[in-house]
């Protein structure tokens, strides 16, 4: 019988090979960023990835958070489903201007539709949501600084994106900033 731990790992390593082949459909790189903001964000993201995926070993990182539930690990696993689709919905919308780095493409264009137009960074979204839920299922101290330190790298690499864009495509980008949120989308009524 599969465990909620077993599902979120089979989740997360089919969404990486899916993601790892799709990444040979993208445009050719025009900007890139440098190594150095590159470790800036990703120190802190394999951090992160390797206390919340880390087997866990005895000790005080390892103790469960919350009483132990079948629901919330369950609960888990249909959260970072639901994360991790949101990322691909993101990223086939997108299309050939995804990078895994901070990067501008051949004639990037900036994508306002989709999942882009409820939020500025919506892969980020789905990454921590996908995140959150594997947490759940963790239910450790390890896990729940792994997220932290997981959202941490993301707000960095966020920081870069819009220094980025905001360089490259000026007044228009600026005003997509101030209509859309960066991560958490704010629903309106009609």
């Amino acid at each position: 019988m599969i465990t909620p731990a077993d599902a979120v790992g089979i989740l997360w390593l089919a969404w990486l090979a899916g993601w790892g082949l799709a990444s040979w459909w993208t445009a050719r790189t025009v900007v890139r960023q440098s190594a150095a903001s590159r470790l800036a964000h990703g120190a802190l993201l394999w951090i992160g990835g390797m206390l919340l995926f880390m087997r866990p070993r005895p000790g005080l990182l390892w103790l469960p958070l919350f009483p132990v539930s079948v629901w919330t690990m369950w609960a888990g696993v249909v959260v970072c489903a639901a994360g991790l689709a949101y990322t691909w919905w993101a990223r086939v919308h997108l299309g050939r201007n995804w990078s895994g780095t901070v990067t501008l493409k051949q004639d990037h264009a900036l994508i306002r539709t989709g999942p882009y137009a409820l939020t500025r960074h919506p892969i980020y979204t789905g990454l921590l949501l996908a995140v959150i839920g594997s947490a759940l299922t963790r239910d450790s101290l390890a896990g729940l600084i792994g997220l932290g330190f997981l959202f941490a790298g993301l707000l960095v690499k966020i920081r870069q994106e819009e220094r980025l864009l905001a360089s490259h495509f000026g007044s228009v980008y600026e005003a997509y900033r101030a209509e859309v949120p960066a991560l958490v989308p704010r629903f309106r009524r009609p």
